[in-house]
């Protein structure tokens, strides 16, 4: 018999990327949730244990440190703090963190990446620096950057982050030439698409697709106010579109013209609903100029979802970041059926938007590339 030697395992120590990982995960808890606020994780570690986790949650609730302090199992004092982002240096619709922290006897933070925001970029690093407290920035600074990425966009251009979803068939069809829809894609895929609606503030349609389809517009969460945006220059919309069942009227915008009727306009207030009058331009809605407008009401994040010439118009704008495409597995192979993007007018090659940066899924047969844009 051959004996065997029992090697005696030694638990790896962790590294700082280690503790930044778990902080990483811990953020990625309140994706969608925490609007107009970047998804922020902290971890307290104490010699090699670790004493205190937390996360932002929600706007409005404790930001990530002060999670993890009140949280700290024991005392934190002369121990580390990891933390995703850099602590708030101002006053919001909280304290600042980084006071909190200064006082806490905490000796060392270490933060991923620093915040874009000019209320506290660097000054958070800097005070800690004043106070004796050790700090050090940049770990994993990619990944958090790309998890918060429409705060970013948000934060340094005062526009939402916008996303366009389509679903269609191999041949870039959404629809028959006779108009029907569906279903172009399976239960699993649409399932999916609904939940992923949950990652941002508002999603967009047009009207007509309000009045072709009678779409609900909701996301998986019951919990989750999204906002529904309906871009209808000359006011269409019936009080009775299944879009305004199980929703706030406040939590509805529609984005009008000024040619619209006031009559209907009153109507719509009196309802309770928000309506815009956009300014236009080459006789359609002034797109900017609305999003502009939404980023001002803290709207950072938005899903456009149709149709054709709606997200046509949005990457003719050069207002979309990114596409998510649901391709099924079907050919349609007439030329009058509805194509999934319209309106762009190319004239060469050369002038075609180009995905970079993809990533493809499987979803109920179906697949799912998810690319930015490159204009």
């Amino acid at each position: 018999m051959l004996a065997v030697s029992k090697m005696l395992l030694v638990p790896k120590k962790m590294t700082d990327i280690d503790y930044m990982k778990k902080a990483y995960r811990l953020a990625l808890k309140a994706k969608g949730q925490t609007s107009p606020n970047p998804l922020v994780g902290s971890v307290i570690v104490k010699g090699d244990r670790i004493i205190a986790e937390g996360w932002h949650r929600r706007c409005g609730g404790a930001h990530a440190e002060i999670s993890a302090l009140k949280n700290a199992r024991g005392s934190v004092l002369g121990s580390r703090m990891y933390v995703t982002f850099e602590p708030c240096y101002h006053y919001g619709r909280t304290p600042p963190c980084i006071d909190q922290i200064i006082h806490s006897g905490i000796k060392k933070v270490i933060i991923g990446m620093k915040d874009p925001n000019p209320l506290t970029n660097g000054k958070s690093i800097a005070k800690l620096r004043r106070a004796g407290i050790t700090t050090k920035v940049g770990i994993l600074e990619d990944e958090i950057g790309a998890m918060n990425e429409a705060f970013i966009k948000y934060t340094k251009t005062k526009m939402p982050f916008v996303v366009t979803k389509t679903a269609q068939s191999l041949d870039g069809k959404i629809a028959t030439a006779k108009g029907q829809s569906k279903w172009i894609t399976s239960e699993a895929a649409r399932k999916f698409a609904r939940s992923f609606r949950d990652e941002f503030d508002a999603i967009l349609v047009g009207i007509n697709t309000v009045l072709k389809d009678d779409p609900k517009l909701n996301g998986s969460k019951t919990t989750r106010r999204l906002k529904k945006i309906i871009l209808d220059p000359s006011l269409k919309i019936s009080l009775k579109a299944r879009l305004f069942s199980g929703t706030r009227p406040s939590d509805c915008i529609i984005a009008t013209s000024a040619k619209a009727s006031d009559k209907k306009k009153k109507v719509l207030h009196e309802k309770g609903l928000a309506v815009i009058v956009c300014p236009e331009r080459g006789g359609q809605l002034d797109l900017k100029w609305l999003f502009k407008e939404l980023a001002k009401q803290e709207i950072m994040s938005i899903l456009v979802e149709g149709g054709a010439h709606v997200i046509g118009s949005v990457l003719r704008e050069r207002l979309a970041d990114q596409m998510v495409i649901y391709i099924a597995p079907k050919i349609f192979g007439d030329q009058r059926a509805l194509n999934s993007v319209v309106g762009l007018r190319m004239q060469n090659v050369s002038q075609a938007i180009e995905l970079k940066r993809m990533t493809f899924k499987e979803v109920g047969g179906d697949l799912m590339i998810k690319g930015y844009i490159h204009y």
